[in-house]
């Protein structure tokens, strides 16, 4: 493959005002949302911790998600991987001399970690030894990698070293994941769930000989999740994210003292946490609902700066080595950038930027269990409108007010798009999100109803033209919705779904078997009746309205074979619905394959909704 330059250079610093599109966009509506999923997009850089100039990213430029390098000392960039089904995961060693990328069989999710060198040259194993698994964590120190692995047979954690064979240092039944390694090598941090809980795991630090230094758990119900070790050498303090407030903050822990200290800072929502260079400062990205905010915090004196950041949502944020702010971000109405905190762009895709759509208005709805947030994006014409009800996956995300090409699409076509940020959602705290446990699925979809009722009831959506739709969790409730609620939708769509969950527990990956049973109250064996009444195959002889199933071949996450037992009894009962099936994993990272699949919603809907 030869090389490809992906990103212009930076722009002038500007003041830190709300980025703007370039406006010049196609007037016709198919060649607008086309347009937007077509424009090139790239990811936060991530830099190599002891050569900031050395950095890799995700981008779609070459028309599949694939990964760079980018060297900003001469501003060079450089495709690293090109594979048919794409490549999103990948590291860069310490010094960044290489790329590490996992290599999975058309997004199956289960392969090895292949390194390359930074500037170019043939892909090797980049740990000898390790037979294939789906990833569970990987830190790569100046002399040791340190892999994490999920199979059948539970999770393990490997030292690897150069010309030796991987040592295992931990191996359990139940999920566990590594999280950090410290800078001079010599400890580790593991995410684990042997109590039987993976929704809320506990800590261990290990030497990387195995031995355990301390332990941290806060017990049923609260978890915890190591961020990293501190960027000093031979600073064994921890940077944790507890809950035992109710929602995600801040803690710093030294396993060898004991010593916990906690972050306590007077912001809402939940807050992730990131060191500044020399360990004296964090990075306090804060969700508050739908919508990001950035602050410095000093560790020494407690004092809190907010960042300038515009409105909207920061995916991701990241501190320099010269302790310079980087952070993606985008709005409903426009598209993402790269940019810094000074306002200055560090990151542009080639080509003409994605057309701008829409802004999204923030709703709170009255549910069962309190209020619902809801994002509502409207098209130009006058209401009521035929409405897309839009469920997020996860389930444990959030809708935020953030750029969506798909959603774009569906406001271009005419209809209003409505986001409802059900009990299992993040971003609202841990009693929320853990509100679905023990029923999942049918408590989530009380909420989406309420939402749904108040769409009718203001008069935005037309009541007999109304879609449910959505992916992975989303496209699972879609269908746990339209037969359990079968008066309420008017339509289906249903990307990548659970759709007979026992069958789909029996195929899935580990990992997300350990958090179902975390999840559910145990498994299909010992809980038999919270699957029955939580799996949409169960009423599937309700459904009264069409329904269009979205599914890829070789999904983990949501296996085609389950899928196909829901669709089998679909054409048993008569029901009308049409398949859309595609040769990759848990949804695709190739552009021209997410626009058949969009065109494919879109002209469903057009057939099938009335009026």
């Amino acid at each position: 493959m030869t090389d490809r330059t992906v990103p212009t250079a930076p722009t002038a610093p500007t003041a830190p005002t709300a980025p703007t599109a370039d406006l010049t966009q196609p007037t016709d509506p198919e060649a607008r949302w086309q347009a937007r999923f077509r424009a090139a997009r790239v990811s936060l850089p991530a830099h190599a911790r002891d050569a900031g100039s050395r950095c890799h990213y995700v981008s779609n430029a070459s028309g599949t998600f694939e990964l760079y390098a980018w060297d900003r000392s001469t501003d060079s960039h450089r495709q690293v991987t090109d594979r048919p089904n794409g490549t999103v995961y990948g590291e860069l060693d310490p010094a960044g001399e290489s790329v590490w990328w996992f290599a999975d069989t058309d997004g199956d999710e289960f392969g090895i970690w292949m390194r390359q060198p930074f500037g170019g040259g043939a892909d090797s194993p980049a740990a000898p030894g390790l037979e294939p698994s789906y990833p569970g964590g990987l830190a790569i120190g100046r002399g040791v990698a340190v892999v994490g692995r999920s199979t059948d047979d539970g999770s393990s954690v490997h030292v690897v070293r150069p010309g030796a064979d991987p040592v295992v240092v931990y191996r359990h039944r139940e999920n566990a994941n590594l999280a950090a390694l410290s800078r001079d090598d010599t400890v580790l941090c593991i995410e684990h769930s042997e109590r039987g809980d993976a929704l809320h795991p506990a800590l261990r630090v290990l030497r990387a000989d195995g031995t355990v230094v301390a332990e941290l758990d806060d017990g049923p119900g609260k978890g915890l999740a190591a961020v990293d070790f501190s960027p000093i050498p031979g600073d064994a303090r921890l940077l944790v994210v507890h809950e035992r407030e109710g929602r995600a903050l801040p803690l710093v822990w030294n396993p060898t003292t004991g010593e916990q200290t906690r972050v306590d800072v007077d912001l809402p929502g939940e807050v992730r946490p990131g060191w500044y260079p020399f360990g004296s400062a964090l990075l306090l990205h804060v969700d508050d609902g739908a919508h990001s905010s950035l602050h410095r915090y000093n560790l020494a004196t407690g004092g809190l700066t907010a960042l300038e950041t515009p409105p909207g949502s920061i995916g991701d944020a990241t501190v320099r080595p010269d302790s310079a702010v980087e952070f993606s971000w985008s709005s409903s109405a426009r598209p993402p950038q790269i940019r810094d905190v000074t306002g200055r762009t560090v990151l542009t895709a080639p080509g003409e930027p994605a057309p701008a759509s829409v802004p999204v208005d923030d709703v709170a709805v009255d549910g069962p269990a309190g209020p619902v947030h809801a994002l509502v994006a409207r098209p130009a014409a006058a209401a009521p409108y035929p409405t897309v009800f839009a469920i997020h996956g996860g389930p444990m995300a959030h809708d935020t007010d953030s750029f969506a090409p798909a959603r774009a699409a569906w406001v271009d076509a005419g209809y209003a798009v409505v986001h409802v940020n059900y009990r299992g959602s993040t971003g609202y705290g841990s009693t929320w999100r853990d509100a679905i446990e023990g029923r999942p699925g049918l408590t989530e979809l009380e909420d989406i109803a309420a939402v749904r009722d108040w769409a009718v009831a203001s008069g935005l959506a037309h009541p007999e033209r109304i879609v449910l739709t959505g992916g992975s969790w989303g496209g699972y409730l879609t269908l746990l919705g339209l037969g359990t609620q079968p008066e309420l939708w008017s339509l289906g769509i249903a990307a990548v779904p659970v759709a007979d969950y026992v069958a789909a527990y029996e195929d899935e990956m580990d990992a997300l078997q350990a958090t179902d049973r975390a999840l559910f109250g145990g498994s299909p064996a010992e809980v038999p009746q919270v699957y029955r009444k939580a799996s949409p195959i169960t009423y599937v002889d309700q459904l009264r309205v069409p329904v269009l199933v979205l599914a890829g071949a070789n999904d983990p996450r949501c296996p085609i074979r389950q899928v196909d037992n829901y669709l089998d009894r679909l054409a048993e009962l008569g029901k009308p619905h049409e398949v859309y099936r595609f040769d990759a994993g848990h949804g695709s990272l190739v552009v021209d394959e997410r626009i058949r699949q969009m065109a494919a919603e879109l002209d469903f809907a057009r057939r099938h909704l009335r009026g």
